[in-house]
């Protein structure tokens, strides 16, 4: 039966660094829309899907662009499940991803697994790192949770041994979820029990997909005769498979480009998909029924594909695909749960061993007889209600812990959610304003004017700032969360009421520019963001020693000077604070030809924020429009990292054809299509 103990793993690793303090108020920049043209053609439950609640922003979980490039050994908790059979790994400080999946009797390893963690851009809201099995909640795309802790316990399993429960509470959403694993006796298969909850009364847009990472040297099969492609151009178009375009895209290699491979799996039809070597060995996912949705993602063989393995590993090292199984067809859908329900479903991974070659239909039947014979569908089933009667099963020995979020959410409700509680023991500074709001009705100013904290946006929240005392901060939160909710003029008035009273008053007025720049008046936003940049260097500078708000003249700091509140126990988020709007600020001053006025930013930035990769792009933007190209150009020939750059962004290049004609230099080139030059 399934033993569960702890070990400690250590990785070459980069720190994930402070969350940027900013709330993010900008439309997301979301790679995965279609085109209007395609929705039309598309089956009516996928089309209504796919128009279905889509996200539109990232409130309230904050943007997780702190971490760099440089790794170094470090250790991490690892909770590591183990019968006679199978031994798995679960990173719980990491959203819980499991890490490695072997197989004791042969020797292998049925995943990819990433020497290093590298976060890179590709959750929705940043940080983000390849391999393992990663398990993707909220809306479309990386979950917000990929780099955060999940709490951990153990629970009886229905075989009679133990089971590892994670739970969380999922904010782009509201909604609770849980994942237990466990591995019974003799068993090859690694049994994944699933639970999305909606305690609401209403029904709640959700989304699932189980992202397993495996070398890209496999073939892929799914029981499909037909996918929906998906590739960055944004285009969603049924084809055929194995073989499109003139090649078998059921081996990854066969790509050039990155894509998506949705299978249409038929109604009646066994959920699975499996990927094998040469020989035939590989890795197999089942599930029920309701998991119906299979896919295949490719890098691609092009120059940008296998730069994108490199960023997210290290060279040398072998590349990756991702298999997957969610809810719904595409990723581009979401489900309606409805009010007070739930859904559940079981999966399972394990070994299969078939022949990959041959006449597709033959190939699929040969696996399919041998996922029969080593675990049935009936089985399956039957695992999925046996573990049904044991998934509310309350949590023993606690393991590790996450967020105080959902405890935050069973107080202000007084739900009951059997087997995930959410104590009140894991509520922490994060927390404390809103409690204080719950408990009080009235929302603290930060200490010593510290950058603010995340807002709640969801309607309870915000009626609640709406009937709090209209401090400069309850107003800053109260505009975030009416943003939110798209009531942009009630934010604005929101917003300058609070500065009308505000002492630290950058907050506000970077929340204004947003909304300038966002309604087309870049002229009032840049000067907004110059006012803001000028007022945060004056707040950071005076910090806790300043209580009238006059800790020197806005932009009299020395060139490149991190102002002096900057160096004490908050250092890191006022230098996040710093590099993010000092970033915005730039990029909206070049908008409107201020290069003047951008330098003078640009000149205020520590060093070490001047540094970093995604500030020498700026640099070399700046220079660009300064009229300086040469110098310009000698930027990109001193090399830079952009470590947050963005899955899909083409900025760099952009940039460097604006410099020249030279073709782009294979180490900036993150091109994902075909036309993305």
């Amino acid at each position: 039966m399934t033993t569960i103990r702890r070990e400690v793993l250590t990785l070459p690793a980069a720190p994930l660094g402070p969350d940027n303090p900013l709330p993010p108020l900008r439309p997301l920049d979301e790679a995965h829309r279609i085109d209007a043209r395609d929705r039309a053609a598309l089956p009516r439950e996928m089309a209504r899907q796919v128009g279905y609640a889509p996200l539109r922003s990232l409130l309230p979980a904050p943007v997780r662009d702190g971490y760099g490039r440089v790794r170094e050994p470090r250790e991490f908790d690892a909770l590591v499940l183990e019968n006679d059979r199978l031994r798995a790994t679960v990173l719980p400080a990491l959203g819980g991803r499991v890490t490695s999946l072997f197989h004791k009797p042969t020797d292998r390893e049925l995943l990819y697994v990433n020497p290093v963690l590298q976060p890179a851009n590709f959750a929705l809201n940043g940080a983000w790192f390849s391999g393992g099995i990663e398990w993707n909640i909220g809306a479309t795309g990386h979950t917000t949770l990929s780099c955060s802790p999940v709490h951990a316990a153990r629970v009886p399993a229905p075989d009679g041994g133990e089971m590892l429960r994670l739970w969380e509470w999922e904010r782009l959403r509201d909604l609770p979820f849980q994942v237990d694993l466990w591995l019974p006796e003799g068993s090859d298969f690694l049994r994944v029990g699933v639970r999305i909850r909606n305690p609401h009364e209403r029904p709640v847009p959700t989304y699932w997909w189980s992202n397993i990472a495996v070398p890209e040297d496999r073939r892929v099969l799914a029981p499909a005769d037909e996918a929906w492609l998906f590739g960055y151009e944004r285009r969603l178009r049924r084809v055929p498979v194995p073989s499109y375009d003139g090649a078998d895209r059921t081996y990854p290699r066969n790509s050039a480009y990155a894509a998506d491979w949705f299978y249409e799996v038929p109604d009646g039809r066994r959920r699975w998909i499996a990927a094998l070597d040469a020989h035939g060995h590989g890795l197999v996912q089942t599930s029920t029924d309701v998991l119906r949705g299979r896919k295949l993602f490719v890098w691609g063989t092009g120059p940008g594909g296998r730069r994108w393995q490199e960023w997210l590993t290290e060279p040398g090292t072998g590349g990756y695909c991702e298999i997957q199984a969610g809810l719904a067809r595409t990723q581009l859908e979401h489900v309606k749960l409805e009010a007070e329900s739930e859904v559940s479903w079981l999966e399972a991974y394990g070994p299969l061993d078939a022949d990959p070659e041959g006449e597709w239909h033959g190939v699929l039947s040969g696996a399919e007889d041998r996922l029969e014979a080593a675990l049935p569908r009936a089985e399956v089933d039957a695992a999925y209600r046996e573990w049904l009667r044991h998934a509310d099963a309350e949590p023993g020995e606690r393991l590790a812990a996450g967020s105080g979020w959902g405890a935050l959410e069973v107080l202000r409700t007084g739900w009951k959610l059997p087997g995930t509680p959410f104590d009140e023991a894991t509520l922490g500074d994060e927390q404390r304003p809103w409690l204080h709001l719950l408990h009080a009705g009235s929302l603290p100013e930060p200490d010593h004017h510290a950058p603010p904290g995340g807002t709640l946006v969801a309607r309870p929240w915000r009626d609640m700032l709406e009937t709090a005392a209209a401090t400069p901060a309850a107003e800053y939160h109260l505009g975030v969360a009416q943003w939110h909710e798209g009531d942009r003029a009630q934010a604005v008035r929101s917003w300058e009421r609070g500065l009308d009273r505000a002492t630290a008053r950058w907050p506000l007025l970077r929340c204004l520019a947003v909304a300038d720049r966002e309604d087309g008046h870049d002229e009032r936003a840049a000067d907004r963001y110059a006012e803001a940049f000028d007022d945060l260097c004056a707040r950071a500078r005076g910090g806790a020693d300043d209580s009238s708000g006059t800790a020197g003249a806005p932009g009299t700091g020395e060139a490149g000077d991190l102002p002096q509140a900057a160096a004490g126990a908050d250092g890191a988020t006022w230098t996040a604070a710093t590099a993010a709007l000092g970033g915005e600020a730039i990029g909206a001053l070049l908008a409107v030809g201020r290069t003047a006025d951008a330098r003078s930013v640009w000149e205020r930035l520590p060093p070490a924020v001047r540094a970093r990769g995604r500030f020498r792009l700026t640099e070399a933007a700046l220079l660009a429009a300064e009229g300086r190209r040469e110098r310009a150009r000698a930027v990109f020939d001193e090399g830079f990292e952009v470590a947050d750059l963005r899955e899909g962004d083409e900025v760099i290049g952009r940039l460097w054809a604006a410099l020249g004609d030279e073709p782009l230099p294979a180490r900036y080139d993150f091109r994902m299509r075909p036309d993305g030059d």
